[in-house]
């Protein structure tokens, strides 16, 4: 192999015909005579497949860029004579090698577009958002049901998943039948009784769902190849749960952004190889306000939040963050346990099952309203907070611009619509208010927008 540009390849092509036209050109004219009545047809084939081999050749050998040098196999441009049967066409030569060196330039120095720009009739033949429970959960992607320990979350993804493998409405809303994966990592010795208490309330339960009590870690590729494959044999790819997000990332620091950043990739990685969702299960930090626990950017990479709330024996569920659906849309429910059975000890062995409580007071966080103290707030932040040069502070998604949040309570406590003494108490709850609905960031000093 070595390197030939275009023009040494056309010269050195046409010598390697022009000996070959000199060798046979004893009965070249005979041949051609005898040869008159072919069809243009023939010809047009013969000129086709000629300039496809040499295409293909070239293409087949460019390194670098096209308007450079190529490398190119002499020998197997040299081969390319073999095309032609018999001896009598090789005076067609010329003209059709000609038409193909014509169209290679063109063809090398325009490839085919890597991207495709979109106007807008093209935009709006695109298909809709799926969803598998309409407005709030989609059908691809990755998504996180979050909350305190003991809040509900594991009985309420469970519910979500036997109304989706069901095919039955959840909390009154329209659901796309699946079939789902639960890979249950923490609390995995209850789940067989979670499922006998729903069985038991509903009357019956979805072969739709297969479950998971072995180890699995998104943190090793093995594990997510593994488990993939299980999950496409069985053809239950259309939501995979993971509970919990923390027993899935053994020893992985959450508040780090690198290795969230890794978890993150793992569990985009296991949602391609299935197809459908990726729904995680996860916990709130210490302070619950303060939203799910971990690095700022796991929210960011959501199609969908939802948070588990309690207050009592008050439960609610609320849509925190969905790219399409309905952000702010909650619930409430409770949990009703169950008698199954008792134990050798004769010890009751029970479990919940939930119930829909609409007549319980709301108590999830509600999102601004126009107007309101927190919408006074991130409008008068917004200028500040795009001239800061304090970037990537505290835990900030990379390239987010912070300020302190003395600096910033300062900012708004004159625009808060109170008196005087009460200014700067709703100035930092319009400030509080926006962090725990998850619209701003905070840790440490530092704050900015999510």
């Amino acid at each position: 192999m070595s390197q030939l540009n275009i023009s040494d390849q056309v010269e050195d092509a046409n010598r390697h015909f022009m000996i070959t036209n000199e060798n046979a050109s004893g009965g070249t004219e005979a041949r051609k005579h005898n040869h008159c009545n072919k069809t243009i047809t023939r010809k047009d084939d013969l000129r086709n497949e000629f300039k496809r081999a040499l295409l293909t050749n070239v293409y087949g050998n460019v390194t670098g860029t096209v308007t450079g040098n190529v490398t190119v196999d002499e020998d197997a441009l040299e081969d390319l004579v073999d095309l032609v049967p018999d001896d009598s066409e090789k005076d067609l030569m010329q003209e059709i090698y000609s038409d193909a060196l014509i169209d290679l330039p063109e063809a090398l120095e325009a490839p085919a577009l890597r991207f495709r720009l979109l106007t807008d009739d093209d935009l709006s033949k695109l298909p809709p958002v799926e969803w598998r429970i309409k407005n709030v959960l989609p059908s691809h992607g990755l998504a996180v049901v979050f909350g305190p320990s003991g809040s509900g979350k594991s009985f309420l993804v469970l519910d979500m998943l036997q109304s989706l493998a069901i095919g039955c409405e959840w909390f009154g809303r329209k659901v796309k039948p699946c079939a789902a994966t639960y890979i249950a990592l923490e609390g995995e010795a209850g789940i067989a009784g979670r499922v006998e208490a729903y069985r038991n309330h509903h009357g019956a339960t979805s072969p739709n769902i297969c479950y998971v009590a072995q180890p699995f870690s998104l943190l090793n590729a093995d594990d997510i190849k593994g488990l993939a494959q299980a999950i496409q044999a069985a053809g239950t790819g259309d939501v995979v749960v993971i509970d919990t997000l923390s027993r899935a990332a053994p020893g992985s620091d959450e508040n780090d952004s690198k290795a969230m950043g890794q978890i993150i990739a793992s569990a985009k990685m296991l949602q391609d190889l299935t197809g459908g969702l990726v729904l995680l299960v996860h916990h709130t930090g210490k302070d619950s306000t303060r939203g799910m626990r971990g690095h700022s950017s796991l929210l960011a990479a959501l199609d969908c939040a939802i948070e588990v709330k309690r207050t009592g024996e008050n439960r609610e569920w609320l849509l925190a963050k969905s790219k399409d659906g309905e952000d702010g849309a909650s619930h409430s429910f409770k949990l009703e346990t169950l008698r199954l059975r008792t134990d050798s000890d004769g010890d009751e062995i029970t479990s919940c099952v939930i119930i829909s409580n609409q007549s319980a007071p709301a108590i999830g966080k509600k999102m601004p309203t126009r107007e309101s103290n927190q919408t006074i707030a991130m409008a008068a932040l917004k200028e500040p907070l795009s001239k800061s040069e304090d970037l990537d502070k505290d835990g900030a998604p990379q390239g987010s611009p912070c300020l302190r949040f003395d600096h910033a309570l300062a900012i708004v406590t004159p625009l808060m619509p109170a008196e005087g003494k009460h200014k700067k108490e709703r100035a930092k709850a319009a400030l509080d208010g926006l962090v725990k609905n998850n619209v701003m960031g905070l840790k440490g000093e530092w704050l900015w927008v999510n």
